[in-house]
């Protein structure tokens, strides 16, 4: 089988996508610096501490053995704090990226899977998002994701790279064994957010905004599971090792949630009741953002399985009960 080197492995999707090309029968390598991810959410492969940016570390593991393809998840993610810290994104999601571009092509690595973002979408001018949405990011995090988006591009074309780029929308629930899930420090995805309500680590839930134009009232996103997302990465590196061109490809359920569906759904899967706090609308935060995932399930045969709110909120609430040391 095909040997993976997978940069940020050690985090949310990282850790899934190891999980199942480990399932596979990949062979896999990790490289992580530990600064958002966890040393016990992965095990049995091989694992090797570092910065993404790191020029000899990189070149000491690519000169350790062949690696047919590179997966990429070691981005910073939070939109708040990449309007307060624009130099922090713009160094790890773009310059560090270049650094490992630059690596793979001094060892001759051409296969690239990047993990890419709704955002570079910015606010959307109609409803479902298809690739070939306007890229207008509003942020320094859409920002930082479509400057390396048009390098890829440029590597592409000067040097050969062959990429698949990947733009999720919202990732969510967990591995459905119970053995992976989702923690960021600090949490600000809404799927966990509401289920530590439920389980008491969180005061309550706030809602910012019930007067958008929905059904009622509140945003309504896009959830794609874990495991889902992880399936069309792996369909993404089967067509690239097998020659293929890559491509761009959105990620999404095609079916939009409201913030308060989710809610309801909590409550129905968790049997539990919290607080719920109304708080005002969040400045850029558009009423739906819902994709248009055709592409994918066109070119990569991609068909999500765990395609309901509530399968997504099971799996999520089985993680956010495990024992905690």
């Amino acid at each position: 089988m095909p040997r993976v080197l997978i940069v940020g492995g050690a985090g949310y999707i990282g850790s899934h996508m190891v999980d199942m090309l480990q399932s596979k029968g990949y062979a896999v390598t990790v490289l992580d610096d530990f600064s958002t991810g966890y040393r016990d959410a992965i095990s049995g492969v091989e694992l090797v501490e570092g910065r993404l940016g790191d020029a000899s570390v990189l070149d000491a593991v690519f000169a350790s053995q062949a690696f047919d393809a590179v997966m990429h998840f070691a981005a910073y993610i939070e939109v708040g704090e990449s309007v307060r810290e624009p130099g922090k994104y713009y160094e790890n999601n773009f310059a560090q990226t270049q650094v490992l571009l630059e690596a793979m092509r001094r060892h001759a690595v051409e296969c690239f899977i990047f993990s890419s973002t709704a955002a570079v979408y910015g606010m959307p001018q109609h409803i479902p998002i298809a690739e070939d949405h306007p890229l207008a990011p509003i942020n320094p995090y859409g920002r930082s994701k479509l400057a390396v988006e048009w390098m890829l591009q440029d590597y592409a074309t000067a040097h050969g790279l062959r990429f698949a780029t990947l733009r999720y929308f919202n990732a969510a629930g967990a591995d459905p064994g119970g053995r992976l899930g989702e923690r960021h420090e600090p949490e600000s995805h809404l799927i966990p957010l509401v289920l530590q309500a439920a389980s008491g680590r969180r005061d309550g839930i706030t809602v910012f905004g019930r007067d958008y134009d929905t059904p009622d009232g509140t945003c309504i996103r896009d959830y794609v599971h874990i495991v889902d997302l992880c399936a069309a990465h792996e369909l993404a590196l089967q067509q690239l090792l097998a020659g293929g061109a890559g491509g761009i490809y959105n990620l999404g359920n095609g079916q939009g949630f409201s913030v308060q569906q989710v809610i309801d759904t909590v409550r129905q899967v968790t049997g539990r009741d919290f607080v719920v706090h109304d708080g005002d609308r969040r400045p850029g935060d558009p009423s739906r953002l819902v994709a248009d995932s055709r592409r994918a399930m066109q070119e990569l045969g991609w068909r999500p399985a765990f395609a309901e709110l509530a399968t997504m909120v099971e799996h999520a609430w089985a993680w956010e009960q495990r024992p905690r040391g």
